[in-house]
């Protein structure tokens, strides 16, 4: 059964209470400001005098906890406590550790009723720009991606050229520098040429050059025949060392790419052509429970819509990817999804590191405990619309609904291997704050209100908002704030010009 999100109506603020427990199976609560040791709280109409201070965001135990037992939030354990917990106490690294281990067998089931949420409201629309195959970007840029670190500041000086051109219709012209495309082997190698190619099939690059050295082992010529003939109408080549001055001949074919891009113009279209890119950096505690379920009922808009999701940070579901193998469509989706995450903790096994090695010390300092605490709370972000594909590390997106893709959790890796794989959008909860940006836009969701204060000029949404007006509510003040900026209107990150790629190494350096 389809659940439906209500049209919100406007209602008071209301004060907030001292903690909150997310399910009545929790043996935790989450504490929503700083309390003091010997405070009373409420949590549920249970009055619980605390035991130590509890910082904004941290734990504490509102039933005992035994030795060896689950610690529970979520409605499922997020590791064991190492000793007793009394009621009011901290519950933290101190007293909880990891239950993960190594790779897992995995029963499939068949596959269960669709239980995502859809809108009752009427069609939602943004201006995007249409491309010849159909798909649709929320910006005509023309990118600029060099096949090896050699050219990446050549790249960047014929970006700042293309911008002083001026081009009425075109948004920006953008160089996406990295050092790698050289010295490298066999399936690393292929992994970079890959998400360069796929960065160039983005519908949000109205253009494209694609910037050769000459004698780099990611060649121009193989990275050509990735990218279809019927899109190679708006992409231009430029190989530095065959030209006697390579800066003039960057010039007139971008100068010729401008050209073209100008003729285009946005147009009406629905939310079904939205492709939407879910990620999460510098969590907090509170991100479980404000901002990533708040995206993934965005999430669930798009999909239910007719558009696309894409979920990734494959080691940041360690723990809670049982919650994903449920929503498979089908056993192979199931066996996809299940070789993929076990191929991650091997992964991490090959190099002599725990699966558990998460999360970082600013998730610690922001209240989560073990990864399985992270996990449960990241995985909220593919709201509850059932995976209908898992694709590779450079792939695209070949189908709508929810997409799980591979790519590590790393903020620079994941944005970029989301643009790569079709996203025109990504939303970006945090509870710690990162002016980072990807190549498409890039909103910054904060967890809190108290981040979202501190840091205006880095954050575009504030989640914390959830805590006073509601869920539902402001899911959608948050999908009108998705669809204005996909429609035009500037990101923090394109705002500040925060734009960079990031490619994921896995092999030697020659």
């Amino acid at each position: 059964m389809v659940e439906t999100l209500a049209t919100p109506v406007a209602t008071p603020a209301a004060a907030l209470p001292a903690a909150i427990r997310t399910a009545l199976e929790d043996n935790v609560a989450v504490a929503l400001r700083t309390l003091e040791a010997g405070e009373d709280v409420t949590v549920d109409g249970q009055v619980i005098q605390l035991r130590d201070a509890i910082s904004a965001g941290h734990k504490f135990a509102v039933t005992p906890i035994t030795a060896g037992a689950p610690v529970r939030r979520y409605r499922a354990p997020i590791g064991i406590a190492t000793r007793d917990i009394a009621v009011g106490e901290h519950v933290h690294t101190h007293n909880v550790k990891t239950a993960l281990t190594g790779e897992q067998a995995y029963t499939f089931s068949a596959p269960r009723a669709d239980a995502s949420r859809s809108t009752a409201a009427p069609v939602r629309t943004f201006e995007g720009y249409v491309r010849p195959d159909g798909s649709v970007g929320t910006r005509n840029e023309l990118w600029i991606l060099p096949t090896v670190g050699c050219v990446g500041r050549l790249g960047e000086r014929l970006a700042q050229r293309g911008n002083a051109m001026g081009a009425p219709g075109v948004d920006a012209v953008h160089a996406f520098n990295h050092p790698f495309g050289c010295s490298q082997l066999g399936a690393d190698l292929d992994g970079t040429a890959a998400i360069l190619a796929s960065l160039a099939l983005n519908p949000n690059a109205g253009g494209v050059l694609l910037l050769g050295l000459g004698c780099e082992s990611n060649q121009l010529d193989a990275l050509l025949t990735r990218i279809p003939e019927a899109r190679r109408s708006r992409i231009r080549v430029l190989r530095a060392q065959s030209e006697g001055d390579e800066f003039a001949a960057g010039e007139r074919l971008i100068a010729e790419l401008l050209g073209f891009m100008s003729e285009d113009r946005r147009a009406t279209v629905p939310l079904s052509h939205l492709r939407l890119g879910v990620k999460c950096g510098g969590s907090d505690a509170m991100s479980g429970l404000t901002a990533n379920p708040l995206i993934g009922l965005m999430a669930d808009a798009v999909t239910q819509a007719g558009g696309a999701a894409i979920l990734t940070e494959i080691p940041e579901v360690f723990g809670a990817e049982t919650l994903l193998l449920e929503r498979a469509t089908s056993r192979e989706v199931f066996d996809k999804l299940s070789a993929l995450v076990n191929s991650f903790k091997r992964y991490f096994l090959d190099h002599g590191e725990p699966v558990s090695e998460n999360p970082s010390p600013g998730n610690i300092a922001g209240g989560i405990t073990t990864l399985e605490e992270k996990s449960l709370g990241a995985v909220q972000k593919g709201g509850l619309a059932p995976i209908h594909d898992v694709i590779g590390y450079g792939e695209r997106l070949s189908t709508t609904g929810l997409t799980v893709l591979e790519a590590p959790g790393n903020d620079a890796v994941s944005t970029t291997a989301l643009a790569a794989a079709g996203a025109t959008i990504t939303l970006f909860s945090t509870g710690r704050g990162t002016p980072l940006g990807s190549p498409v836009p890039t909103l910054k969701i904060a967890s809190n209100s108290a981040l979202a204060a501190h840091k205006p000029g880095w954050i575009d949404f504030d989640a914390g908002m959830v805590l006073t007006m509601g869920m539902e509510a402001a899911a959608w003040v948050l999908l009108d704030r998705i669809l204005a900026i996909a429609s035009g209107e500037p990101s923090r990150n394109e705002r500040n010009d925060e734009r960079a790629i990031g490619i994921w190494k896995r092999g030697v350096t020659l």
